[in-house]
């Protein structure tokens, strides 16, 4: 290999998350690339890792935590130097129905601006980010000051902002901000990821079929959550394969020119909430 003009190492794929829709992005990104999964939990992680290799994926799990800086920087640094890094995509997160309120701002606001940073360093040209939001996120009613704060605090700093303390104690607000949180810091990373040749997109899906969704439910939000899918037409929650398909679309070549914006993928709820 040596002297030849071009990196022959296989491309990386970096997937954060080891649930339903984590496990689908890695099936659908990772053939023929080094993948890597990681996750908090080493008991997911491992049944996960050895489920992929039996199918023939070219997979390694890494325990990470999100919401500690070092360990995603660790992670980034890791499988940057194990080759191209075609694709990050982040899925760990958290919602109201499993998690307190801080738990939501750690993991997905925090988190993400983890992710977002410690791949901004390692990204070079043709990586794509894609972070997995929440269609709830669309439902914050929040001052442009709020917004811009969420878009562009330091990440060490995001917890001590006024409109996380407003949330208080109410896991449902948190979920909600700490959504929107993720789609703004992707539309204010995408011209550092620019400049590098890399882009950062966010997809935020509605109810899809999952361990967290179940649960979800499975909890005092599930008539409201079986309405929402039966009123808005789709009388369906999405499967982990059909937010796979556009993350994808996001991470691969036919949206080279898409960076800095959110895809929302809900059957509609979203547009039948606004407009019905």
């Amino acid at each position: 290999m040596v002297g030849l003009p071009y990196d022959v190492r296989r491309e990386v794929v970096v997937v954060t998350g080891a649930g339903g829709i984590g496990t689908a992005v890695a099936r659908r990104l990772g053939s023929g690339r080094t993948l890597f999964l990681a996750d908090a939990s080493r008991g997911q992680l491992d049944w996960t890792v050895a489920t992929l290799r039996a199918e023939g994926y070219e997979a390694q799990g890494v325990v990470i935590d999100v919401c500690d800086r070092a360990s995603v920087r660790k992670l980034a640094e890791t499988a940057a130097g194990e080759g191209p890094l075609a694709a990050v995509v982040h899925t760990a997160g958290v919602c109201a129905a499993i998690a307190s309120a801080r738990t939501n701002f750690e993991v997905n606001m925090v988190g993400t601006a983890h992710v977002i940073d410690c791949f901004e360093a390692v990204a070079t040209r043709g990586t794509s980010l894609v972070c997995i939001a929440g269609v709830a996120g669309h439902y914050a009613t929040l001052s442009e000051e709020d917004e811009s704060a969420l878009a562009t605090t330091p990440a060490e700093e995001l917890l001590d902002l006024d409109v996380v303390a407003a949330a208080g104690d109410d896991a449902v607000p948190a979920y909600i901000v700490s959504n929107r949180a993720v789609q703004v810091r992707v539309q204010a990373a995408a011209l550092a990821w620019n400049l590098r040749g890399a882009r950062v997109n966010s997809v935020s899906p509605g109810a899809v079929v999952t361990a967290m969704t179940t649960a979800e439910a499975d909890s005092v939000y599930g008539e409201h959550l079986r309405k929402m899918l039966d009123d808005c037409g789709a009388g369906r929650a999405a499967t982990p394969a059909e937010i796979a398909d556009v993350v994808a679309f996001l991470a691969g070549p036919e949206a080279r020119y898409v960076t800095g914006t959110d895809l929302v993928v809900d059957g509609g709820q979203s547009a039948w909430v606004r407009r019905h």
